[in-house]
């Protein structure tokens, strides 16, 4: 297995608006587009463990024509919005880091 942190060519978060992140993964080649997109290390249940939060409030959206894929989910500090009292990450960038990590499966299992 590889993690998703050495197949991707990009991975980035920032904000999607005051209370969502959005987060990007581009490939370099179709095939490990492709092999990320399939597993099941990038189901949104999978996501939502990683960032202690409901299944449905993670959206994945491949988008195919450019090798890149899109993780919409809230931002972590509940309702407060980017750059309220407290908030740790005003810009939503350093989101990503939970899902450097994520094991995806080889192409032959």
């Amino acid at each position: 297995m590889q993690r998703l942190g050495e197949i991707a060519t990009v991975i980035r978060s920032k904000n999607a608006g005051p209370f969502q992140i959005t987060i990007d993964l581009m490939f370099a080649c179709e095939a490990d587009y492709r092999r990320v997109l399939a597993s099941e290390a990038l189901h949104a249940a999978a996501i939502a463990r990683c960032y202690a939060i409901a299944e449905h409030e993670v959206a994945v959206i491949p988008f195919d024509r450019v090798r890149a894929i899109k993780i919409t989910l809230p931002r972590r500090w509940g309702s407060r919005g980017s750059g309220s009292a407290g908030d740790r990450d005003v810009y939503g960038a350093q989101q990503h880091g939970p899902l450097t990590d994520l094991e995806i499966e080889d192409d032959n299992t």
